[in-house]
């Protein structure tokens, strides 16, 4: 039985460590989780107000999100001011879809909370296209065109 269970962890694992999607996922859940978190120990712990403690937390969370995805989900090897530039353009363009289509769910009388819904989940399926082809996009090496073929022998 634990040989089992070993055996379907490690399975489990070599899934996730192949699969840009469940890591864009987990870490963007976890992204929520420090958002969540800080923003509830600055609110409810050190009584920092609502307008100051709900985008300070944000702002932790992105930071957060933009450094596991580039390091852990998309392993970028990019120019990460580059890449930050891009991820920000992106998170202004979020913060304006989501505020339409919120908005336009509502204008239509359908809840605001369906509408924020459909958003996150329209943002997430651009987010994870643009981060793996635009900000997070691996280039090919620049020495690895002229390298020779490598045999188990050596060189060729």
């Amino acid at each position: 039985m634990r040989h089992r269970a070993q055996k379907l962890a490690s399975r489990i694992l070599l899934i996730v460590e192949r699969s840009h999607l469940i890591k864009f996922l987990l870490v963007g859940g976890a992204s929520f989780a420090v958002d969540l978190a800080l923003l509830t120990l600055l609110h409810e712990v050190f009584g920092v107000g609502l307008w100051i403690a709900t985008p300070i937390a944000f702002i932790a969370s992105l930071v957060f999100n933009f450094a596991l995805q580039r390091s852990f989900t998309f392993r970028a090897r990019n120019r990460s001011h580059v890449s930050l530039l891009k991820y920000l353009a992106l998170v202004v363009f979020n913060i304006v879809a989501i505020d339409v289509i919120v908005n336009v769910f509502d204008a239509w009388g359908i809840s605001y909370g369906i509408g924020k819904a459909f958003a996150t989940v329209l943002t997430t399926a651009w987010n994870f296209w643009l981060y793996k082809v635009w900000i997070f996009r691996h280039e090919p090496e620049k020495d690895a065109e002229h390298a020779e073929p490598v045999t188990a022998e050596g060189k060729e």
